[in-house]
């Protein structure tokens, strides 16, 4: 029942800006956590930036200081800005909520993803 509409990708040059977003729809009884993955060609999937109920937030090392994530917790939505972004920041970026649909039922559900590309 829960899903993950995702926004903000595209083609940006290096040092550019995009800011994607992620709203939650649906079932939800609280949230634990939502964050940021990406996936580029040839690589796994790897964690970008993730916020927790508790609004605390951590970061992959190759983008600290120049992503920032936020929630809009009263939309149920997730935000990720990306400043300085990079070649090397190409991917199919993926939304992740980690949340409770009961009181005693924790489950996650993905984003389609969205395509950022970083190029001249």
């Amino acid at each position: 029942q829960v899903q993950l509409v995702e926004s903000g990708g595209g083609l940006v040059q290096p040092g550019g800006s995009l800011r994607l977003s992620c709203a939650a729809s649906g079932r939800i009884f609280s949230i634990n956590g939502m964050g940021w993955y990406r996936q580029a060609p040839g690589r796994e999937r790897e964690l970008v930036a993730r916020s927790t109920s508790g609004a605390s937030t951590n970061y992959a090392d190759f983008v600290k200081g120049r992503f920032t994530i936020s929630r809009d917790n009263a939309k149920n939505t997730v935000y990720l800005q990306m400043n300085s972004l990079k070649p090397e920041d190409t991917a199919v970026y993926y939304c992740n909520l980690d949340y409770n649909t009961d009181w005693y039922r924790r489950l996650e559900v993905w984003g389609q993803g969205t395509l950022v590309t970083v190029s001249l």
